[in-house]
């Protein structure tokens, strides 16, 4: 480890496994935080059928909202690529194949009454079946973080340079068959593929912000507003610049979430980088209940207001639901039981990519 508490670039083959890195939970955090603002703001935007101020930042963050996340997600891989097969599907497909499991079960039964009104039970059985190839709702993202797990080890033995413009190329086909899982394979694969691929590199970046603040804060302000203004006119979508945009972003975040593990400041998003994946899992109910009361109360009339209560809600309520499982017993919600571990099970501290 590097004094700074990053990774030194040229030795991040032999970082300790306890270790976890400042800037990375940072960055996680910043995520997260972002994934459950977009789906909050929509949510209460299409069933209010108005927008409001929110929106603008939902825009704003939709060019490298996913792609840092997936960026950061393959970051660490580089550390365990080469264990056995048995230990690596264990901890890369295992172990987000059995929270997929247990919560597309529990979102999928908050819903089914709602789904069966419109149709009927019968129906309500083959769309829960179907969620097993078409990812449901929110969970995509673990659906998928197995498949490039895999796909990364399968082909570790190409050129790297030759599977980088392959997934390059893939993101800017803009593939549309329909699946889920196709499409997002295709747009984010090249993120998560570069955060393996150039790790040294990203962590060399967060080390050059964290010595030299001044440049970088100059550096993300330029960001900002490069980003802010190809928004506006909707040139962020266009093929080749949605890419380009990405990694920008994706760099900007890495840029801030090391300012701020410098500065130690807003240590929420730390926290919740540490704990993004129980804030991923769990922020639908919470957000989805204060939603409803907010908008049918019509109590707070502002629809941007709603919608930053909304977001606030998904996040703190999550953390609440965890809490309150550990407390009670219900631990297989957040953490794999021993029946599910296909390897030896891991002691103590982790790296943030191995969760």
């Amino acid at each position: 480890m590097a004094s700074s508490g990053t990774i030194a670039p040229d030795g991040l083959s032999k970082a300790p496994a306890a270790a976890r890195v400042d800037w990375v939970d940072y960055a996680k955090g910043i995520c997260i935080v972002m994934v459950v603002m977009m789906h909050s703001v929509l949510g209460v935007e299409l069933a209010a059928g108005e927008p409001g101020f929110m929106h603008v930042a939902v825009a704003f963050a939709k060019p490298f909202r996913m792609p840092d996340f997936f960026l950061i997600s393959g970051l660490f891989l580089p550390l365990v690529i080469d264990r056995d097969w048995r230990t690596y599907l264990d901890r890369k497909v295992m172990h987000f194949a059995y929270f997929y499991v247990v919560w597309v079960t529990i979102q999928f039964g908050f819903k089914a009454p709602a789904f069966a009104a419109e149709t009927s039970w019968r129906e309500v059985g083959f769309l829960y079946l179907e969620s097993f190839i078409e990812p449901f709702g929110t969970l995509w993202f673990i659906y998928l973080l197995p498949v490039f797990f895999v796909v990364t080890k399968l082909t570790r033995k190409i050129p790297p340079l030759a599977i980088w413009l392959i997934a390059a190329a893939l993101e800017t086909a803009r593939v549309t068959t329909g699946w889920t899982a196709i499409d997002e394979f295709c747009a984010r694969f090249v993120y998560f593929c570069s955060g393996y691929l150039f790790a040294p590199y990203v962590f060399a970046l967060s080390d050059r912000a964290r010595s030299h603040p001044a440049l970088a804060l100059a550096a993300l302000a330029a960001w900002a507003l490069v980003n802010a203004g190809l928004v506006a006119i909707g040139a962020s979508e266009w093929k080749f610049v949605s890419l380009v945009l990405g990694f920008a972003g994706a760099c900007a975040i890495i840029t801030a979430g090391t300012l701020l593990a410098r500065a130690r400041w807003l240590n929420l998003f730390r926290f919740c980088g540490e704990h993004s994946i129980v804030i991923y899992l769990a922020f639908f109910l919470p957000m989805a209940a204060t939603r409803t009361l907010l908008l049918r109360t019509g109590i707070i009339p502002d629809i941007g207001t709603v919608s930053l209560i909304v977001t606030i809600a998904g996040v703190i309520g999550s953390l609440v639901i965890w809490q309150a499982a550990l407390r009670l017993g219900f631990n297989f919600l957040f953490e794999r039981p021993d029946a599910f571990w296909i390897a030896p099970k891991k002691a103590g501290p982790v790296l943030q990519a191995a969760e």
